[in-house]
């Protein structure tokens, strides 16, 4: 159910509230957060549909904040969506016109669940500073997305000199699977230690700057940072004594691991939805502290290497591995006639 609410004010949405909630059944019970989204995008539909997958995890009041005509005459328009349009949460979307789009906060403050941590996500245009924003300054969480500006790589330097705690980005998100894969390898005789690192991806890729900006900071050995034509994160190399252990993954779906002593695996290593990435940003409340070791100490010391592979072996695996993708396609093709890879549940091409 949507109920639209042009030219409102915030007393008006809480009576529109609690009017739902007596004739509809809509209950703000059990909600364990705030989440307000802030974008400059007139319509941010995406955003939108990724809270409400997300909220099915964390029941939430979404907030979203949407900027309409600077020129326009001063005003509020409101949507309430509740019921099957807003899926374990209740759903305000706020549209601000002329001079009110720069006075976000002082709607939003009113709307705040009382009690409740408030969680704010930048899914597009993002402050200089997060925490000193004046919805930041509310938010024990503050998300932002590096892959969503125009200078993903770039971004980060700018995350990393206004970071403050409770900061987090989507792009460290996007790596919670291969980071994983890569501490279970290490984790596995023989314990030798790492002597350097090589990640190779694409170079606007802000994932793989900190993925290898992690892997140098935990590791403590020099890592090389090499430009790929992706998608995403394409090889990592961890170079030991007694043989280097690799994951590959040329097709952004499913990674081949090489360890010495032991056979090539295959593990599904897909690209990570944007509901996903959310919904486990918003199960922790404090500051991420391995992120802010990597964006603050790791990314610093990154060493920017401009040959397009991290070597000739990893670039001959990558090869076979993308061959062995497309036989196996091709295969399931036969099998299945007239069916086709889909993308659409990779989500946005970012990591």
């Amino acid at each position: 159910m949507i109920v639209t609410l042009p030219d409102t004010s915030a007393s008006k949405i809480e009576v529109a509230l609690t009017d739902l909630r007596h004739t509809g059944g809509a209950v703000a019970l059990g909600r364990v957060l705030t989440l307000v989204i802030d974008t400059w995008e007139d319509d941010n539909e995406q955003a939108i549909t990724a809270a409400n997958e997300a909220s099915h995890e964390h029941p939430c009041r979404v907030l979203v904040v949407l900027r309409g005509a600077a020129s326009a005459e001063p005003r509020v328009d409101a949507e309430i969506r509740v019921g099957g349009d807003a899926g374990a949460s209740e759903v305000i979307v706020l549209r601000l016109h002329g001079e009110l789009r720069e006075h976000a906060a002082a709607m939003v403050l009113p709307l705040l669940l009382p009690d409740a941590p408030v969680v704010t996500w930048w899914p597009d245009r993002t402050p200089e500073v997060p925490a000193d924003d004046p919805i930041g300054q509310m938010s024990q969480r503050r998300i932002t997305d590096a892959a969503a500006q125009a200078h993903p790589v770039a971004e980060l330097e700018k995350r990393r000199r206004g970071y403050a705690g409770g900061d987090t980005d989507l792009a460290w998100t996007r790596l919670t699977l291969w980071r994983g894969l890569l501490t279970a390898a290490l984790d596995q005789p023989p314990f030798e230690k790492v002597q350097a690192v090589r990640v190779a991806g694409e170079a606007a890729s802000p994932s793989t700057e900190l993925l290898a900006a992690w892997l140098g900071e935990y590791l403590r050995c020099p890592v090389t940072r090499e430009s790929n034509s992706g998608p995403g994160i394409v090889a990592v190399t961890l170079e030991r004594r007694s043989g280097n252990v690799e994951m590959i993954r040329p097709d952004g779906r499913i990674g081949t691991l090489n360890q010495p002593g032991q056979p090539e695996r295959r593990v599904a290593l897909p690209r990570r939805r944007l509901s996903e990435c959310l919904a486990e940003e918003l199960r922790r409340l404090d500051a991420d502290e391995v992120y802010a070791r990597a964006l603050l100490k790791g990314l610093p010391r990154l060493e920017k290497a401009s040959r397009p592979r991290a070597s000739r072996r990893t670039a001959a695996k990558v090869t076979a591995a993308e061959q062995r993708t497309e036989e196996a396609t091709e295969r399931a093709a036969s099998l299945t006639p007239g069916a086709t890879p889909s993308d659409e549940r990779l989500g946005p091409d970012a990591e």
